[in-house]
Order: structure tokens, then C-alpha cells, then sequence
């Protein structure tokens, strides 16, 4: 028996046994309420989507073919449109997450304005959105099932239990979201704080990054400062317990480092040995040998073997790391980061390269074989040109003629149709399936698809709207688009909840409910 003939049947009893006073409660109505609101609280929600990720990981530990997707999402309306549109074309959400960004979040969700990605923005503005998106998830849940109970009602025959079985078989919107807590947002305690609220809006993962919290910057720029590790793993530590605290026993945490773009540190680790894990943080530092009479006052020191080494430090304080010491550093990250409780990793490159990535998981894997990464398919890459250029060095390399090209003008739309640029459009489709086969990655992301494309889609808008096309600019780049592709919220009332309120107020009120459907809804037009 189904969920829903079952909870028919229960309500069916209860309502029996409380009498004539329940006589207006109709117990398939009762099934079909519970039905619409699957996921009763964020903890419901981040059970039920750990499950599904920690599967997922499994999958993909047996077939990298198997990876996971996801894009980053600034509104609880965009990740649900974003939902019902994979359930349209792909017919399953299976391996399709949300992302949440941190940036975006600053960005766009603050109270003080747009914000840098700089951890300025409101803490609680992280979980709020969480709750936001899953609150949208939850909504297209009881929308699209509404719509079927209606079928259901109107259906005769075989047209009937083929509508049932739709309901029997109903795959919900509500997916995993992997949520950015940036550095933590202060100190272990804040960042256990801050999980709880997180995890009970719904998150079942939360990325945490090895920045210093209250000098955080954006992971594609510069001035990135990193903590000692023992100071990350006490991070690390606190979401764990904030999931174990919960009762979320398989919570996800994602460890980030940013130390191939950072090259200062705050800190110089302390150490109790030779080769502890606070030493080798102190190894990657830029030094000089000194001596004590050679000191000027203020001067910070420390013994390296059996020699006195003083380490570069700027004027405000930050000690600098050694250059080109970024990708041994990651590696030292991830490993460590691993072995004591993340479950999956993070690497902030500079440039989406397949060999690069793969070379520092390959690294990382000499130590946990089963290490995976969680990739930021960057906007803030230009992957145009990036990958036109690592196709020019490619055919360099293999000997062929690429005097027709300039490679610091690949992006030139000149290119757009010779055999390099070809060439290097089919390396990006691919580059997810490619890079998941060879260089680890379980899970792509896109941080900030929906913010370029709300501005490319306003852009066109403003232009013809405002411009000589008038209303023509909206009704055939925008309805009549809407309306052949099928685009749900074309039936904006219906979107917004007007059926499901008309769904409820019959159930109330029986026949003397006012109903906003009819023959003089506007809404019909659209079919």
C-alpha cells in the first residue's frame, strides 16, 4: 500500500473515532495535506538529504562516471525553478544538489547592501536562506502534487491508476544543498553556533574554508590568509559535533584550503617536535638565517634544527609563505584535513586545468586512496579563453602551426569557428565528466550562475523593453518563450499557491468556498 492509501486509511480511523464532531473532515483530504508536506522540520530535511549524499559518494567511489552537480542559488524561488526545470528535462533529481555561495550571500542577501565576499554580511543570513530555499523546495512538492490530485479527481479508468501511480511514485524537489560557512564566522564556538542554525534550516553539508575569519577574502582574489591547521581541525571539530548534536550521524563536511592563492599567514604553529604537524606548516614559510647579535628590536625568531630563522613578515603583522610552495601546501591540507573528520575536500585553483587538480589529488590519494573533491566551476575562470590557450599549448607541444593564432587574443571572436576553438569548446563540455574521471571530483558546482544570468536576462530585457521593441521586447523573448517551453511559473497564480489555496479553502469551507480559479481567471490562457 502507498503512503497516501495508508495515510487515508488513518486518518479514516481517527476520524471515525472522534465522532460527528470531525464529520467534516474528509480523511483523503487529510492524506493528501500530509502528502504535500513530506519534510515537517530542517532536521527532517537534513536526514533525508545526508542519506542520499552519502550514497551518492559511494556510487561514485565504484563508478566516477557517477559525479554529482549543482549551482549556486540566491533565492529560494531559483533554486525551486531550478528544481522543477531538471525534473522537466531530466525526469529525476538523483545526483542534482543546490549550492549555496557565501558570496552570494553577501552579495545579495545582506541587510547593508551588496557586500564583498568578506564574511561582513549578517551570520544568520546563511541559515535563513537555507530555510528560504527549502521552503521554495517544499512549496513545488505540494504545487506539482496538487496539480495531480486534481487529475486524480477528474480521471476515469485506467487514466485513474495511472495518475495514482504518479502519486504513489512522486520524487520530491528537496535535494542536498553543500552551504558555505566561510572561515567559520570567528572562533570554534561561533562556528558551532553558527552550523547548528545551518543544519537545523536543512543543510545535510557545510564547506568550511582555512582562511583567517575576520580577514577572509573571496577565493579568487588576492590577500588570503591562512590558520595553522590545528586551529582548522578545532572548525572542523565544532560542525561535527553540531551535526552529531543534532542527530545528524552522517552530516557531510567539506574542507577547503586556499593556500595554493594565499601566501601569508598569521600565525607561525607551534610545534612540540621536529616533523609534527606544526613544524611542517613552519616549513613552508620564507626565512633567513640569523643570528642574535644580527636582531633588530621586535624581531620574531624561531629554531629551525639546530639554526635561528627569522621569518619575512610584513609590516602588518602577516608572515609570508615561501613562493611556489601552494600546491605542496594543499596537499599537506588535505590530508590533514581528512584524517581528522572531513569527508570531502575542496581546492580553490586559479584556472580549471584537469591535469593540475588531478595531480594534487593523485598526491593526496598516496594517502587516503578514496580522497574527493567538491570543484568550484567558477564564473570568475574565463574558461573561453583559459581553455583556447591550454589548447594552443597543447598543439605547440604536439608540433602543429599555430602562427594563425595570438594567443593572448584567443578570446577574439575571430577564433569562434577555427579547429582550436572547436577544439576547446568540446575540452568544456566535457570538462566535468573529464575532470570527475580523472582528477576526483565527485561534486561540480557553478558559485554564481544564477547572479550572471538574473543580469543577462535583465540586460536583454531593459534593452528591448525600454528600446523600440515596447511590449514586443517582453512577449517574444520572454512569454512566448515561456509558454512553448513549457516554463512553469508562465501560470504565475498558480506558481505563487492561488490552486493550493483553492485546494484548502475547499476543504474548509465545502462548497462555500470563495475560489480565485474560473472562467474569469486570466490564468487560463495559458492552458
Amino acid at each position: 500500500m502507498s503512503n497516501y492509501r495508508a495515510d487515508i486509511d488513518t486518518a479514516t480511523t481517527l476520524v471515525e473515532k472522534e465522532g460527528s464532531a470531525w464529520n467534516a473532515i474528509n480523511p483523503e483530504s487529510v492524506a493528501r495535506m500530509r502528502a504535500q508536506n513530506r519534510f515537517k522540520t530542517g532536521l527532517d530535511i537534513a536526514k533525508y538529504t545526508a542519506k542520499i549524499m552519502r550514497e551518492d559518494m559511494a556510487n561514485y567511489d565504484a563508478d566516477s562516471s557517477q559525479y554529482t552537480q549543482s549551482l549556486g542559488c540566491w533565492h529560494g524561488f531559483i533554486g525551486q525553478q531550478k528544481m522543477i526545470s531538471i525534473k522537466k528535462h531530466l525526469l529525476t533529481t538523483k545526483r542534482r544538489y543546490l549550492y549555496l555561495s557565501g558570496w552570494m550571500v553577501a552579495a545579495l542577501r545582506s541587510e547593508f547592501g551588496p557586500l564583498p565576499d568578506q564574511s561582513m554580511h549578517e551570520k544568520t543570513s546563511v541559515a535563513s536562506l537555507i530555510a528560504e530555499l527549502y521552503t521554495f523546495l517544499r512549496q513545488a512538492d505540494a504545487r506539482e502534487l496538487g496539480g495531480l490530485f486534481r487529475e486524480l479527481d477528474k480521471a476515469e479508468g485506467a487514466d485513474k491508476a495511472a495518475i495514482q501511480d504518479k502519486i504513489d511514485s512522486f520524487e520530491t524537489h528537496v535535494v542536498p544543498i553543500i552551504a558555505d560557512i566561510d572561515a567559520g564566522f570567528g572562533n570554534e564556538e561561533a562556528t558551532y553556533l553558527m552550523a547548528k542554525q545551518m543544519i537545523e534550516a536543512g543543510a545535510c553539508c557545510i564547506q568550511l574554508e582555512n582562511q583567517v575569519s575576520d580577514v577572509k577574502q573571496c577565493g579568487h582574489q588576492d590577500g588570503k590568509v591562512t590558520v595553522p591547521h590545528v586551529e582548522f581541525l578545532a572548525k572542523i571539530n565544532a560542525v561535527r559535533y553540531a551535526f552529531l548534536e543534532l542527530g545528524i550521524d552522517d552530516g557531510v563536511i567539506v574542507a577547503r584550503t586556499d593556500s595554493l592563492g594565499a601566501g601569508l599567514t598569521q600565525k607561525i604553529a607551534v610545534t612540540a617536535e621536529p616533523g609534527d604537524l606544526g613544524d611542517k606548516y613552519n616549513s613552508f614559510l620564507e626565512v633567513e638565517e640569523v643570528s642574535t647579535d644580527k636582531l633588530q628590536n621586535g624581531d620574531v625568531v624561531f629554531k629551525r634544527g639546530d639554526k635561528l630563522v627569522k621569518p619575512s613578515r610584513l609590516p602588518n603583522g602577516l608572515f609570508k609563505f615561501r613562493a611556489g610552495t601552494g600546491e605542496e601546501r594543499c596537499v599537506l591540507d588535505c590530508i590533514t584535513s581528512l584524517q581528522n573528520g572531513a569527508d570531502l575536500l575542496w581546492i580553490e585553483t586559479e584556472k580549471p586545468h584537469v591535469a593540475q587538480i588531478g595531480a594534487m589529488v593523485n598526491a593526496i590519494r598516496e594517502t587516503v586512496p578514496n580522497a574527493k573533491l567538491v570543484y568550484n566551476n567558477s564564473p570568475s575562470f574565463n574558461w573561453t579563453l583559459n581553455f583556447r590557450q591550454q589548447i594552443f599549448d597543447a598543439m605547440a607541444e604536439a608540433g602543429k602551426d599555430v602562427s594563425g593564432y595570438d594567443r593572448a587574443k584567443l578570446m577574439s571572436i575571430d577564433y569562434d569557428e577555427t579547429e582550436l576553438a572547436i577544439e576547446a569548446d568540446e575540452k568544456i563540455r566535457t570538462f566535468q565528466a573529464d575532470a570527475a574521471r580523472e582528477a576526483g571530483i565527485f561534486h561540480h558546482l557553478i558559485t554564481l550562475p544564477t547572479y550572471h544570468t538574473a543580469a543577462l536576462s535583465t540586460d536583454n530585457l531593459a534593452k528591448e523593453y525600454f528600446g523600440d521593441q515596447g511590449m514586443l521586447g517582453y512577449v517574444a523573448n520572454v512569454q512566448r518563450k515561456e509558454i512553448r517551453q513549457g516554463i512553469a511559473c508562465v501560470k504565475h497564480q498558480n506558481m505563487a499557491g492561488s490552486d493550493m489555496g483553492d485546494d484548502h479553502k475547499e476543504y474548509f469551507s465545502g462548497d462555500q468556498a470563495l475560489k480565485a480559479s474560473g472562467k474569469d481567471n486570466t490564468m487560463n490562457q495559458f492552458g
